[in-house]
């Protein structure tokens, strides 16, 4: 870490749980007891996850949210850095705002709490770098990770996706959220009916209110302005992270994920 960077580390939340278990139609791709063991590219996912994170010169310890500690020992690097006392095991609330707030309450001295995925499969050490340096380098409460749909259609042009349309263009969430301070914990609770807010617009009146449902139905504000209306209701700074890859936002929700996924990490390992 560079002199200009804080001193300052990251303790990190993967949430790993799959309520389908072996009925998930990602980890029936290949019969796994659960998603996060499925292999891309001769590698099982949260063990990529978990390796990439890891690298990072921000990560100090790592904790898994998931349904089982068994789950992780089938995983033999994940299983080897929590007998080292790297990795941890949480168990996973019944969503994801009891995720998060059971691992502020289980983690000591949990600030800064940087929440990630266990599908988050084409994240990497940079993508993990990027988002902690800015979220480091000013004071915060929490923070969202966000790629603009220019960076993504420049490297993907004949890819569909949704973008989250608003007043400075399109956004695809990145899964990769910090929490600096309590304050930032409580509003996850906007989570509790589960997320996937642009696949469910419906979530974002129940979550959000109906003001925020407007700017961004009619697409009346900047996905920072958002952030700051939302700053100034709860009584909290909240920033959006602009994260400069395309394939931040990719994550494995389904076996056509599965194969763009697979397919990006192994033109990633032939260009070395």
């Amino acid at each position: 870490m560079d002199s200009s960077d804080t001193a300052r580390s990251v303790k990190v939340l993967v949430l790993a749980a799959s309520r389908a278990g072996p009925e998930d139609a990602v980890a029936a791709l290949q019969n796994k007891s659960h998603k996060c063991l499925i292999e891309l590219d001769g590698e099982i996912m949260l063990q990529r996850v978990v390796r990439e994170i890891a690298a990072s010169q921000y990560a100090s310890d790592i904790y898994i949210s998931i349904e089982r500690e068994d789950i992780l020992r089938e995983i033999p690097l994940v299983s080897t850095m929590m007998d080292e006392g790297r990795v941890h095991f949480l168990p996973a609330g019944n969503n994801l705002f009891a995720s998060i707030t059971g691992a502020a309450e289980a983690i000591q001295d949990p600030y800064p709490l940087v929440v990630s995925t266990g599908d988050n499969a084409l994240h990497t050490t940079e993508m993990f770098d990027h988002f902690c340096k800015a979220i480091l380098n000013e004071p915060l409460d929490g923070a969202v990770a966000m790629t603009p749909a220019a960076t993504i259609l420049e490297a993907y042009p004949d890819g569909k996706r949704a973008f989250h349309e608003l007043k400075d263009g399109g956004w695809s969430s990145c899964n990769l959220y910090a929490a600096l301070t309590p304050k930032a914990v409580e509003a996850a609770k906007v989570f509790e009916t589960g997320g996937q807010f642009g696949k469910r617009p419906i979530r974002i009146l129940k979550a959000f209110g109906l003001p925020v449902m407007l700017m961004y139905k009619f697409r009346l504000a900047t996905v920072q302005g958002i952030a700051d209306y939302l700053s100034r209701r709860w009584n909290i700074s909240l920033k959006i992270i602009s994260m400069p890859f395309a394939d931040a936002p990719i994550d494995v929700d389904n076996p056509g994920d599965f194969t763009r996924t697979q397919g990006i990490l192994q033109k990633r390992r032939e260009q070395g």
